[in-house]
This record gives structure tokens, sequence and C-alpha cells, in this order.
């Protein structure tokens, strides 16, 4: 099989075939459930049999969980590089919120996989009842000269949030998602400077949480900070004019479809039909002839790059199918 895909292809045909070159087996295995074993949201097969089909129940839903299973540790959390940036056999929040992801995404965020999951969260966080982003463990593993580890970490929105929203989502009661929630209300209406990503974690965790009224105050204001902070770059063409965030790669800038995932975000309200429509247009154009997405941010090894490849390629597919743009 050559090494890039026909360029007359569909665009789901064509990173199809650059998930079976590059990605790892999770990454294989979700794709397979989303697009060819006719996955959730009435997503239609577009392979026939060949990704083994979705005709004994739930198979698709455990060959994704039997792949992400061996990246659990057992402490309840995940590990080895689950999340690319960072490496080594030692459980860190960032990669349980990945792994938490990949479960609500197949619909299996509950039971006793969640709450193994909770009482490694409990183990982990704060004073305040938070998480902080890097987990002192991940001392003399190799990881992202960017995110730093201290022995003593902060709590923080950025792993707290998604992860608090999620649960929130899938309706779970435990007793570490009480302080965790207030800890996320009290970091969400404080933001006064942030940076994209932190803002992605508050709208994650406003969209999970239950309280509607509130949040919806909430993400109304942020919605603003984004635009006045200029946080967003609402027409791609002029991108290089805008400004990347401290600590950024060159280049790494961010969307209104980074912010509104699914159209029934909160973040969705943030942007006009115009803009929304610029921005998936540009989303759109950004798979490169292999197949695949590029990564945006700063890139510090070979083989975490090739692997945050397919992730961001089935996050690309995803959101564009989410707002009703053909792919294939």
């Amino acid at each position: 099989m050559a090494g890039t895909a026909a360029p007359s292809a569909s665009p789901l045909a064509r990173a199809e075939h650059f998930v079976w070159l590059t990605a790892r087996v999770l990454e294989q295995r979700r794709f397979a459930y989303h697009f060819l074993d006719g996955g959730p949201a009435g997503a239609g097969p577009t392979g026939g049999d060949k990704a083994g089909g979705r005709r004994g129940g739930d198979r698709g839903e455990d060959a994704v969980e039997a792949a992400l299973t061996a990246y659990r540790e057992e402490d309840g959390g995940y590990g080895h590089g689950l999340e690319p940036d960072l490496r080594g056999p030692v459980s860190q929040p960032l990669h349980t919120a990945h792994a938490l992801r990949v479960l609500d995404s197949i619909g299996r965020c509950g039971g006793p996989r969640v709450e193994r999951i909770c009482r490694y969260l409990t183990a982990v966080s704060t004073p305040e009842g938070a998480l902080p982003a890097l987990h002192p463990s991940l001392r003399g593993y190799p990881y992202a000269p960017f995110l730093p580890v201290v022995d003593d970490p902060p709590g923080d929105l950025l792993a707290t949030g998604p992860v608090v929203g999620l649960l929130h989502r899938n309706r779970v009661w435990h007793a570490w998602l009480f302080r965790a929630t207030d800890f996320c209300w009290a970091a969400v209406e404080a933001l006064e400077e942030s940076h994209p990503y932190e803002v992605m974690a508050a709208v994650a965790f406003l969209d999970g949480v239950p309280d509607r009224t509130r949040a919806e105050a909430a993400a109304d204001r942020i919605g603003r900070l984004v635009r006045e902070r200029a946080l967003v770059v609402l027409d791609p063409e002029r991108r290089t004019e805008c400004p990347v965030p401290p600590g950024y790669a060159p280049g790494e800038h961010h969307f209104p479809h980074d912010y509104a995932r699914v159209p029934e975000s909160l973040a969705r309200r943030w942007f006009s039909d115009e803009e929304m429509e610029r921005s998936l247009d540009f989303l759109a154009g950004r798979q490169r002839e292999d197949g695949g997405w590029p990564v945006t941010w700063r890139e510090w090894a070979p083989g975490t790059a090739l692997e945050g490849r397919p992730i961001v390629t089935l996050e690309a597919l995803l959101t564009l199918r989410a707002h009703g743009r053909a792919i294939g």
C-alpha cells in the first residue's frame, strides 16, 4: 500500500489510510468504532466489514476499551504515554483525563471502571481537592520540556475542569466531585487573564456541570474575554497577524472550532454562523497530503509528534461531522 492516500479520495478515506499507516492500536480501534463500524450518533458505516463491523453487539466498544486497558496502571490511573507528551509507566491526571474522554466516546463512562478512576483522582488531588497538571511521580521519565514538574504542584483548572465536566455529564456521583466542582467554579469565575487551553478546560467544565443557569452566565463572560483578549482567530486568512500566547509554539493559534467542538457547546454561542463556517472551512482544508491533520503544538520528540497526529486527525473528523460537514 502506498504511503500517501489517493488525492481524489474523500477526506474520510484519506484519513483512514493515514490511521492504518501511522496510528497506535488505540487510535485505530477508535477510528474503526466511530467511522467504520456504524458508531454513535447515527454515523453510518463507510468501510463495510473490513473493520470487523459491530454485528457482534458491543464488539466495537470492547475493542476500544481493550486497547485503552493497556495504558491502565494498578492505582486506577493511566500512563505509558497515553497522552503522548508525557512518557513513562506512571499514572498522571492528564493521561487519566484522556482515558475518560475515550470511555465517554464509547458510552462506557460509568460503573466500576470509573469508580477506580475516581479513587485514583482522590489519591492525587491537591489539598483544595483539585488535580495538578502534572504529578511529581513523572520525574525521572521523559516529558515535554514545556510542562514543568514540581514537588508540590497546585490545583489546575486545565487538568480538573475537563474531568469534572465529563463526570457530571455522565451523571457520575462520587465524593471526589464535590470539592473538585467547587474548585472549578471558583477558578472559572475568577478568570481574567487566560490562554486557549485553559479556556477550553473551562468550557469542558461548563458544558457538563449541572447548574446550567450559572454555567451559561460564566460562559457568556468567558466568551467576551476570549474575543477581547484575541484568544481566538476569527479570520484564518489573517492568522499571521494574531499574537500567539506566551509559551506556545509559533503558529499555535486557536479557532472557533477548537472551543466549540460540537454545536451544543456553550462556546458555540460566542461565534456567528459566518465565523464558525470560516473556521470549519479552515479545519477541513488542513488535512495533509498523507490524509492526516497536523499537530500545532511544539514538537519535542519524533515519536510524540507521530503519535499525536492520529489523535488530532480523529478530533478533526469528529468535529467536522458534529457540525454537519460531509467527510465521506
